[in-house]
C-alpha cells in the first residue's frame, strides 16, 4: 500500500497546491518540495530489498472483468528512474518557485507538475501493461499543458500541440503493441512476461509488437525522425525544459526499451532497428547542435543527441 500511495500522493498534492500557493505564498515551492524529496528517501530505503535482484511486487484489483490490476513492479531499473523523478522534481518546484515568482502561471506551474511527476513515477513503477499505457498518456497530457503553460503565445501553443499530436500518436500504437505483446505472452503483468521471453520472441506477432511498441517509445524520446518536436517545446518555461525535456519525459522511452529487452530484445529486428535509430539520433542531434546560436536550443539538440546514445547502447544488447 505504501507503494500505491507513493505513486498516487502527487495527484492528491497537485488538488491542494492552489489552496496552498494561496497561503504560504513565496515559500510554497519549498513545501511542495517535500513530498518529491521524502518519496527519494523512501525509494532509498527500498535498495536493500532490490540489491541482490530481487523485485518487490505490489498489485491490487483494478477492472478484474478486463484481468487488469493496478500493479507496480520494482527492481534496480525501477528505483533508478524513481529517484531521477523525485530528486530532480525537488529541485526544479524549489526553483520554479523563484523563476516563476509573480507571475500567474506559477499556481497551475505547481498542479501540473505534480501531476506529471506522478505520472512518471506511474510509468517507471508499473506492473501492468495497461497500467504503464494509462500513465505513458497522463504523461503526453500533462506535458502538452506544461508546454502551453504561457498559453497566450502563439508560439507556446503550436509547440504544446506539436508535442501531443507526435507523442500521443505513439502512445495510440504503443496501446496496440502492448495490447499484442499481452496477447503473445499470455498475460498482461510484467513479472509473467519477463520471464517468458523466448515464446514472445519467437512468436509470429512478434514483429508486429515490436514496430508499435519502438514506434511508441521512439516518438516518446525525440528519436529522428520524430526529433522536431523536442527542440521546439523548449518555448516551454525553464523548469519546465529543465525537468520535461532534458531530465524526465524524453526518458520514458528509454526507459521502456530498457524495461522490455529482456522480452524483445536479442534478435536481429531489435539490433539493426533500435541501433540505426540510435545512432541516426545521435549523430544528427550532434550536428544540428553545433549551427544553433540559442542556448535552449543548443541544449535541447544536445539532449536529442544524448537520447540517441542512449537508445544506440541498448540496442547494442551487450551485457555492459
Amino acid at each position: 500500500m505504501v507503494i500505491i500511495f507513493a505513486v498516487l500522493a502527487g495527484f492528491v498534492l497537485a488538488i491542494i497546491a492552489p489552496w496552498l500557493h494561496r497561503l504560504a505564498r513565496g515559500a510554497t515551492g519549498w513545501l511542495l518540495a517535500l513530498l518529491p524529496a521524502g518519496l527519494a528517501v523512501y525509494f532509498a530505503s527500498l535498495l536493500g530489498s532490490v540489491a541482490h535482484g530481487e523485485a518487490i511486487m505490489v498489485s491490487r484489483p483494478w477492472a478484474t472483468g478486463l484481468g487488469i490490476n493496478l500493479s507496480f513492479y520494482i527492481d534496480g531499473l525501477s528505483l533508478l528512474f524513481a529517484f531521477m523523478i523525485t530528486g530532480i522534481g525537488a529541485l526544479v518546484i524549489i526553483y520554479a518557485g523563484s523563476y516563476l515568482a509573480g507571475k500567474p502561471q506559477l499556481t497551475r506551474f505547481y498542479t501540473l507538475v505534480l501531476m506529471f511527476m506522478a505520472s512518471m513515477l506511474g510509468v517507471v513503477l508499473a506492473g501492468n501493461l495497461i497500467t504503464i499505457f494509462v500513465f505513458w498518456e497522463l504523461t503526453s497530457l500533462t506535458s502538452f499543458l506544461l508546454i502551453g503553460l504561457d498559453h497566450d503565445r502563439p508560439g507556446a501553443r503550436a509547440a504544446a500541440l506539436q508535442a501531443l499530436l507526435v507523442t500521443g500518436g505513439g502512445g495510440l500504437a504503443l496501446m496496440a503493441g502492448l495490447l499484442l505483446l499481452g496477447q503473445i505472452g499470455g498475460s498482461l503483468e510484467l513479472a509473467a512476461l519477463l520471464s517468458n521471453g523466448g515464446a514472445v520472441r519467437e512468436h509470429a506477432l512478434y514483429l508486429p509488437a515490436l514496430l508499435l511498441i519502438l514506434l511508441g517509445a521512439f516518438t516518446k524520446s525525440a528519436q529522428a525522425p520524430f526529433h522536431f518536436w523536442l527542440p521546439n517545446a523548449m518555448e516551454a518555461p525553464t523548469p519546465v525544459s529543465a525537468y520535461l525535456h532534458s531530465a524526465t519525459m524524453v526518458k520514458a522511452g528509454v526507459y521502456l526499451l530498457a524495461r522490455l529487452s529482456p522480452l524483445l530484445g536479442g534478435t536481429d529486428e531489435w539490433h539493426y532497428l533500435v541501433t540505426g535509430a540510435g545512432i541516426l539520433t545521435m549523430l544528427l542531434g550532434a550536428l544540428l547542435a553545433l549551427v544553433q546560436t540559442d542556448l535552449k536550443r543548443i541544449l535541447a539538440y544536445s539532449t536529442v543527441s544524448t537520447l540517441g546514445a542512449l537508445v544506440l547502447l541498448l540496442g547494442l544488447d551487450t551485457t555492459l
